[in-house]
């Protein structure tokens, strides 16, 4: 309750109000009136605009909302532009904490001064997140690294938020019908283990050795060192890498950068994490990615914080692909019967209105040139014409949404006429090709060819087993039917006996209060002498309490 009192205080407190356009016809005309009468109006706005009051409103919630904020603020083509460059100050804007805190905690951890451990460490930090920040220092050996720290007491907030969140969820889930197809408390509870999990700097570690590792060969990305002896649970330290941050478009282009290959290769990269190594960096926000410019014409990618990794099943991957090779070839019938397969719309769902609505939902937007469609705003549309049909959210896809909202906003700052589809499709297509087909067939029996011929010698006593195999299963099917038929009975025989039980107990109380009726009856007359009448009341209460026992 205190949580979600200082999340009411801080948006009245900012007037975040103002950032809701009561003129829009899309909203509740409820949500409009309440807007009109609701006390904030009161509170004077001041000089500052309401897109600027925002950042400092969800730095002063903490990092859930921060976070939240970074996702935004990669969606230039669904914001405002003024409201876009204020949020995108949270992606390494957040103010500072004390950095003799930082040294103090960073010297705990390693168990040894900052003078043993650094040559060289700077106290003012080079950026300043929403769960760490991070300093840069020099190895005794020379080598330039970075120092993330984990905030102190972060946990603390972390936690108060995430239970307010999974008290909304529930309530949410409890009181609207249309949430329940969103599987909030379960989305809640995927974010708490993604967002603790980024408090574990031991965690992020090794998170980047395997990034590392997927790309070690790779062009198109890069990601750093990772410094093991001097990494704790709340310390990281790693390469220093130099580049250009990935906002800074003038400066990449001033660079001679080629924007175009630069987008491409953002999708790619994001394509293999998900489809190829099956673990990709679910937290590409401006503020962690950099671009390694030493080639204009093949840039390539640098990631940093790497806390946040998603991955998916064998099944998710498939239908996933799927899905998106149908919407890129325009098979509508292909989707609906994906999604029927699956279980992402009910299986009384009607196929041909499902098809129907899903082709006039997409027909419009494929009539536009590919440069101008936008994915998020397709995924938006397609949520909601799919909601009328109970579509239920995916909880273990939320990452992988969040993550390619934020490449798609992320290339098209890059290069606006960025085609998200003209680049995604190719890539499928030769993944699917992989893994469907007679090559996929050969490749699946070459790599289980040693297993394979390591029990083709048992081959012979499998099949002659079999059939006694075969009998013992049937055996114990037979026992288990025997043994439900006989706590079948057991239970219908504890029935009778309680409903017996029952009745015994009803009859004898008839029979107390015919017995007792005329000693009640002289209490009653008798006020000083209610003994028989409490005797009554105390016999009757028992008898209730146990019965409900």
């Amino acid at each position: 309750m205190r949580r979600l009192l200082k999340v009411i205080w801080v948006a009245l407190r900012y007037r975040l109000d103002a950032l809701v356009p009561l003129n829009n016809p899309a909203l509740p005309r409820a949500l409009v009136w309440l807007l009109r009468l609701s006390p904030a109006r009161l509170i004077p706005e001041g000089e500052t605009p309401a897109a600027n009051r925002l950042p400092r409103a969800l730095e002063a919630l903490g990092p859930v909302f921060i976070k939240f904020g970074q996702l935004l603020s990669t969606r230039r083509d669904l914001l405002p532009t003024d409201l876009a460059d204020a949020l995108a100050e949270l992606q390494d804007g957040v103010p500072p904490f004390d950095s003799a805190q930082a040294v103090r905690l960073i010297e705990a951890a390693l168990e040894m001064p900052i003078d043993s451990a650094f040559a060289r460490f700077e106290r003012a930090p080079v950026a300043s997140a929403s769960v760490a920040q991070v300093h840069a220092a020099t190895l005794p050996d020379g080598e330039e690294v970075v120092v993330k720290v984990v905030r102190p007491g972060i946990r603390d907030t972390i936690l108060a938020d995430l239970q307010l969140l999974a008290r909304l969820a529930g309530f949410a889930q409890r009181t609207f019908r249309g949430a329940r197809r969103l599987h909030l408390p379960q989305i809640v509870d995927d974010y708490r283990r993604t967002i603790l999990a980024e408090l574990d700097m031991l965690k992020e570690a090794d998170n980047t050795q395997r990034l590392r590792n997927d790309f070690a060969e790779s062009e198109l990305l890069y990601v750093p060192r990772v410094h093991w002896p001097l990494c704790r649970s709340n310390v990281l330290v790693l390469e220093r890498i130099s580049g250009v941050p990935i906002r800074e478009v003038a400066q990449l282009k001033a660079a001679g950068t080629d924007m175009r290959v630069l987008a491409q290769r953002g999708v790619e990269t994001f394509f293999t994490q998900v489809f190829v190594h099956n673990f990709f960096h679910a937290d590409m926000h401006p503020g962690n990615i950099f671009v390694d410019v030493s080639d204009p014409a093949s840039p390539s990618y640098i990631a940093v914080d790497c806390a946040i990794i998603g991955s998916l099943t064998e099944e998710d991957q498939d239908y996933l692909a799927r899905n998106l090779l149908a919407f890129f070839n325009h098979d509508y019938s292909e989707v609906v019967r994906l999604h029927l397969e699956s279980g992402w719309v009910p299986k009384d769902t009607d196929p041909r209105e499902f098809e129907r609505v899903i082709r006039e939902v997409c027909e419009p937007i494929f009539a536009k040139p590919l440069g101008e469609i936008s994915f998020g705003q397709f995924l938006v549309q397609l949520f909601q014409t799919a909601g009328a049909f109970e579509m239920e959210i995916q909880p273990q896809l939320v990452l992988l949404q969040k993550t390619l909202l934020y490449i798609e906003g992320l290339g098209r700052q890059l290069y606006p006429q960025l085609d998200l589809w003209e680049t995604a499709k190719p890539f499928m297509e030769t993944w699917m090709a992989q893994r469907v087909g007679p090559a996929a067939a050969i490749r699946a029996l070459a790599e289980q060819a040693p297993r394979i011929l390591a029990q083709l010698p048992r081959l012979p006593s499998l099949i002659a087993n079999t059939g006694q195999q075969l009998r013992n299963l049937e055996h114990g099917l037979d026992k288990q039917t025997l043994e439900i038929s006989a706590l079948k009975q057991q239970v219908e025989r504890q029935s009778r006996i309680s409903r017996r039980k029952r009745a015994a107990g009803a009859a004898l109380i008839v029979i107390a209060s015919l017995l007792l009726w005329g000693p009640v009856s002289q209490s009653l007359q008798a006020p000083e002498s209610l003994g028989p009448l409490a005797g009554l009341i105390s016999a009757l209460v028992g008898s209730l309490l146990l019965a409900r026992a």
